[in-house]
């Protein structure tokens, strides 16, 4: 899938300008060069009560591809189901948006904005199926550089997000990170871990520049 290259965004993400909290902005816009730069510079979009906040964890939550835990019933779900990539993005993000699902955060114009996204080549979708096809599980994100930052996922059996996450790592490899923006008793039991804002800061200047994933390039 091609990349569309961008223009810089007329909004300016300084992480210098940026208060000892988790929510570090609110306002601007959706446009792709805004959420690019937002990522570039360890900051995502994330709506409460319809104003379009912005966000950059004191303790972030990290992935390091070689961390991943896989348990012996996991290794047996992974060789139950099916992977792909890319082919049903939009149905990914639908299942993430359901509102049924507690805690969902994912309105319409962030569905747009990630699909719109993905069609630009910056956004990418993990897919589990059962061997007839039928989708169970998946996760979406952006892939810029050696960073993939992770969204959402769900499941419709189990462990079938979490096998969407092993592909991920593999994509990745291990020179590259998987952000999970915090971290969660359940992401934790998997091998996410938290790093202090400034860590993660240090660690994404070398990694958006840095060449992406072969499936992604």
């Amino acid at each position: 899938m091609t990349r569309t290259p961008l223009p810089p965004s007329p909004w300016v993400f300084d992480p210098a300008d940026w208060p000892d909290d988790d929510c570090i902005a609110a306002g601007a816009d959706l446009a792709p060069e805004t959420l690019l730069d937002a990522y570039r510079s360890g900051a995502f979009p994330m709506p409460h009560d319809d104003v379009l906040l912005w966000w950059s964890p004191m303790r972030r939550g990290v992935l390091v591809p070689g961390d991943l835990r896989v348990s012996r019933s996991l290794a047996r779900s992974v060789r139950r189901f099916t992977v792909t990539f890319d082919e049903s993005f939009e149905e990914v993000i639908d299942a993430c948006a359901d509102p049924s699902r507690p805690g969902s955060w994912i309105d319409g114009p962030i569905r747009d904005a990630y699909v719109h996204m993905h069609r630009l080549g910056w956004a990418h979708s993990v897919e589990t199926r059962t061997a007839d096809g039928t989708l169970v599980g998946g996760l979406y994100g952006l892939s810029i550089g050696a960073l993939f930052a992770g969204e959402s996922m769900f499941h419709r059996a189990t462990d079938a997000s979490k096998v969407a996450l092993v592909a991920l790592t593999e994509v990745v490899g291990e020179d590259g990170l998987i952000d999970t923006q915090w971290s969660t008793s359940h992401l934790a039991s998997l091998g996410v871990t938290e790093w202090p804002r400034d860590r993660y800061l240090a660690r994404l200047a070398t990694l958006v520049d840095a060449p992406p994933p072969a499936r992604w390039a």
